[in-house]
């Protein structure tokens, strides 16, 4: 009877001394780094089963402990918890950290930038040549795509405000738009219910109408409140716009880098050198300050501005000053003449 009891608790010593040592070694392992390599990511689809993911750690990782991991995360919980997304892992990440990180659903984020002064076909190809958008616009047509934008409004330029945006992988192209479009018509409405008094415009989307051509004449910031001052004014006496930007969009694919005198004299809805007041859309995409400008213009006597070939321009009062300065700064460029800052 003796021997059977010392058997007994032998082997009951054992079996203690066995789960200590593996409770131990488990609480161990989930506070050690799994040593990921550097710039690892792990991407969790939708759906994807806990036992699922830890396989596909498996496979990065033979680090991973796959009972002690799913031991873990039955303690805790978290294991119904993971939530779809692309996950970056670190080389110093322990399965507690591991799980945390999933479970957060702070996945990477991707950058996508409207560019200031570009127009919605490039804006639009450049999304569908995003490889980390879900291309879900391709072949729907401006009007489909103003269809689903449920937006008052009948073209597409201009409608997307110019500002980088983050996403995460495999987000929708169109969600993107939908967002940048909220973002422009929330800028535009805030801007316009501010705007100063005197203004020649009849509406906000006059305004946004003017805050383009604002943004394809000038890169330089603080330039922009200068030059819609000067196209404010011409407005308001009734003065032709006169601005290249505009002759260029309503060209369209005739455009080859140069303009001609004749495409001066060549009427089209958008040369604002025959005809009076503004184009009947935006030509470009146009960034928060570009807004600003158009309904906070500087004020000033200005109405003509010539490129000085540094990026910034010469503003004159007078016909004359503005001849004098075309020969200096056009006729007589510098060499490293260049148009932008």
């Amino acid at each position: 009877m003796r021997k059977i009891l010392s058997v007994i608790a032998c082997v009951l010593l054992i079996a203690v001394a066995a789960a200590y040592w593996l409770y131990s070694d488990f609480k161990l392992y989930i506070a050690t780094p799994l040593n990921f390599s550097e710039n690892e990511v792990v991407v969790v689809d939708k759906g994807l089963s806990f036992n699922g993911l830890v396989n596909k750690l498996k496979a990065k990782n033979d680090n991973i402990n796959i009972y002690y991991l799913k031991l873990y995360a039955r303690q805790t919980g978290l294991g119904r918890k993971i939530k779809a997304g692309e996950y970056h892992l670190t080389s110093d990440m322990t399965p507690v950290m591991l799980l945390k990180k999933i479970t957060s659903g702070r996945s990477i984020n991707y950058n996508f930038t409207i560019v200031e002064g570009s127009n919605y076909k490039q804006l639009l190809a450049a999304l569908q040549s995003n490889q980390y958008l879900n291309n879900d616009i391709e072949g729907l047509s401006p009007e489909q795509l103003l269809e689903q934008l449920d937006t008052e409004y009948k073209h597409l330029e201009g409608l997307f405000l110019a500002e980088t945006y983050s996403f995460e992988k495999n987000s929708s192209a169109f969600a993107l738009l939908k967002r940048s479009h909220k973002m422009l018509v929330d800028r535009l409405e805030q801007q316009w219910a501010s705007r100063d008094k005197k203004l020649p415009y009849q509406s906000a989307y006059e305004a946004l109408i003017m805050a383009s051509i604002v943004e394809k004449e000038t890169a330089r910031a603080d330039e922009r409140p200068i030059i819609a001052g000067v196209f404010v004014r011409r407005l308001n006496i009734g003065m032709r716009l006169q601005t290249d930007p505009t002759v260029i969009y309503g060209m369209g694919d005739n455009y080859k880098g140069n303009i001609r005198r004749s495409d001066l004299r060549k009427p089209t809805p958008y040369n604002t050198y025959t005809i009076s007041g503004l184009p009947p859309t935006p030509i470009a995409m146009v960034g928060p300050d570009a807004i600003t400008a158009a309904l906070h213009p500087k004020e000033g006597k200005a109405l003509y501005f010539v490129a000085k070939g540094d990026g910034s321009h010469y503003f004159s009062s007078t016909l004359r000053e503005h001849n004098n300065a075309v020969k200096k700064y056009q006729l007589s460029r510098r060499k490293d003449y260049r148009s932008s800052p």
